[in-house]
């Protein structure tokens, strides 16, 4: 089954690295000087918008979840506050079991990273765990928007199909739809409460983890 793609996109955060979590708390300590109303507020919003970006989900926080005049940290400090809670934690969460596994299987395939995380932090963080290698068509995320990355990145591929994504939130399932690729739900480590309901609905396949792809 495997073989056949020419490429394959992967979601990173519940996918190859166990960050959800790591995200989430990084959220609420960002949020918390506007106080733990607002930051659980921010929290929600985040796990029910998976796979869109920080900078995004905090111009909302300010726009919307925050009471106008609410004295507090603007945009710029909010995403410093999230990047210093979160880097760290990216560097010592668990990787997902299998890459090398199914890298090895999927020779004719180029593997590229769309993510809502930030770009810089993505590839910095992928180069100290020894996995930017597996990703030859590139690790990319935000400020651009998954739809920029794919509509950008796929136009630029020799020969992309078929192509297939790897993703843990509707978003990346609303994202493989817009641009007719093959999708597969990895449970694991999702946040997305409601994912057996949509993935039946939908007729998604899932799987425990990306190794298991390999079956």
């Amino acid at each position: 089954m495997m073989d056949q793609y020419r490429t394959i996109v992967f979601d990173c955060d519940g996918v190859i690295l166990d960050s959800n979590k790591v995200k989430t708390e990084a959220f609420y300590q960002a949020a918390l000087p506007y106080g733990e109303e607002a930051a659980r507020a921010l929290v929600q919003y985040h796990v029910s918008n998976g796979g869109i970006s920080r900078y995004v989900k905090f111009e909302a926080f300010l726009s919307e979840l925050v009471p106008a005049g609410t004295p507090g940290p603007g945009l710029d400090e909010l995403l410093e506050r999230y990047a210093s809670s979160v880097k760290q934690g990216l560097l010592e969460c668990r990787v997902t079991e299998g890459l090398d596994e199914l890298r090895a299987a999927t020779p004719k395939a180029s593997w590229l990273v769309a993510s809502g995380g930030d770009q810089n932090e993505l590839r910095s963080v992928f180069a100290q765990r020894e996995l930017a290698s597996l990703f030859d068509g590139g690790i990319f995320g935000s400020p651009d928007d998954k739809k920029v990355i794919l509509q950008r990145e796929l136009a630029a591929l020799p020969d992309d199909e078929p192509a297939l994504f790897i993703g843990d939130s509707r978003y990346d399932h609303e994202v493989a739809q817009a641009f007719g690729l093959d999708f597969v739900f990895v449970r694991q480590w999702t946040e997305f409460s409601g994912w057996e309901a949509y993935c039946r609905s939908h007729g998604i396949p899932v799987v425990d983890a990306p190794r298991d792809l390999l079956s």
